[in-house]
């Protein structure tokens, strides 16, 4: 293994060669059109077009081994090499390609490099424009004069080969972490399932008779109008029922006086469950909350736990959705939801019940976290390696 002091520093216009392989566009032919994703993940195969469909006049054509950039999009990485699956498709002139100098330069090593955040910060202080349609272009005179520190082509090739085996690694203790997770979220939900399954089989009753259903209200058409908006009265939508888990602890908007008198306020403790588009989402208000005519509040009478009753339209979920109405947009009425049959248990059976759920679910949290650390962890070794092998240390 050479050290990096014993590297050459060259300029990539000494190993890399622009080329254009521009043809004008036939109409009656069709077109591989690729992208460059960022963060250094390479080309990708965007669309297949004919060349009716397109209003550029020239495409290029591109072939395994060409290096390749976004020029808008290099400040975030979009660098990579022409794989022999996308030989022969087209880019767009904001793509500029280049051959490598033969015996120069593996292109897979300049891959990497690209990816080294030292590298990232030179591309971003070249950067320039002051439009919308210029910002942040990186033009290719910056780009051939970076240097790079290039050992022998022999020496590029084995750190390629030790940065690919880590990564290898990194990406499968990802994956095993993140299949970890999600057999304890398998295995959760099969124990919440039976567990719910046995409380079942000892007698059910219809919601509508443990629990009182209302429909939220929104009767202003279109929904979005901001005269409505702005006030003290929070607001939520489906897609906000689920963002904390159980709970729903937050909004992001609030109806005005105006607003509320057109709507249907809830108060804290309330479930609330959707019955169109996103079919079963449900929480747990902690505060008082208008709703639109998509969501149903759920309330509780005496005897029946706001939490279990929670856990039981959870597990029922599947079940709303067969019988869902098929359309363009899915919904339910009340009357569907109504019948749906809930376990009558008494009260200090139903808190058990919730105790025992509360736990899996804490174990599949738990999993989750752990997952998400793993993930970052991992995330954060591949600059890491980078900056070892681009220093000669590895």
């Amino acid at each position: 293994m050479s050290g990096r002091a014993t590297w050459p520093t060259v300029r990539l216009d000494e190993v890399l060669t622009p080329i254009s392989r521009e043809e004008v566009v036939d109409v009656t032919k069709e077109y591989r059109l690729l992208g460059v994703r960022l963060d250094g993940r390479g080309p990708f195969l965007r669309e297949l077009i004919t060349g009716a469909n397109t209003a550029a006049k020239r495409l290029f054509r591109v072939a395994k081994g060409d290096f390749i950039y976004s020029r808008l999009f290099a400040w975030r990485g979009a660098f990579g090499v022409i794989s022999q699956e996308l030989d022969g498709s087209y880019v767009s002139g904001e793509f500029p390609t280049f051959e490598p100098v033969p015996d120069r330069v593996d292109v897979e090593f300049l891959r990497h490099w690209f990816r080294l955040p030292a590298t990232l910060e030179r591309v971003i202080v070249d950067c320039s424009g002051s439009t919308p349609l210029t910002r942040n272009r990186f033009k290719e005179h910056f780009f051939l004069a970076l240097e790079i520190p290039l050992p022998p082509l022999a020496e590029q090739r084995r750190i390629v080969a030790r940065i690919e085996t880590l990564a290898a690694l990194i990406d499968e203790a990802r994956t095993r972490r993140q299949q970890a997770a999600e057999e304890t979220e398998a295995l959760a939900g099969a124990r919440a399932a039976q567990v719910l399954r046995e409380a079942s089989a000892r007698g059910t009753a219809p919601l509508e008779s443990i629990a009182a259903l209302e429909r939220g209200r929104f009767s202003h058409r279109p929904r979005n109008d901001p005269r409505f908006f702005g006030g003290i009265h929070p607001w939520i939508q489906i897609g906000e029922i689920e963002s904390d888990g159980k709970y729903i602890r937050s909004w992001t908007e609030t109806l005005n006086d105006e607003g509320l008198s057109i709507s249907k306020r809830f108060p804290r403790g309330t479930v609330l469950i959707s019955i169109a588009a996103t079919i079963g989402a449900v929480g747990i208000l902690c505060f008082d909350c208008c709703v639109p005519d998509s969501i149903v509040g759920v309330t509780p009478h005496g005897g029946t736990d706001s939490e279990f009753l929670y856990y039981c339209l959870k597990y029922l979920r599947e079940h709303l959705e067969e019988v869902a109405p098929q359309s363009a947009q899915k919904n339910i009425n009340l009357g569907i939801l109504g019948s749906l049959p809930v376990p009558q248990l008494a009260l200090s059976e139903q808190r058990r019940v919730v105790a025992e759920l509360d736990a899996l679910q804490a174990e599949v949290d738990a999993a989750k976290r752990l997952q998400a650390e793993t993930a970052a962890e991992l995330h954060a070794l591949l600059p890491s390696i980078l900056d070892r092998a681009f220093k000669g240390e590895l």
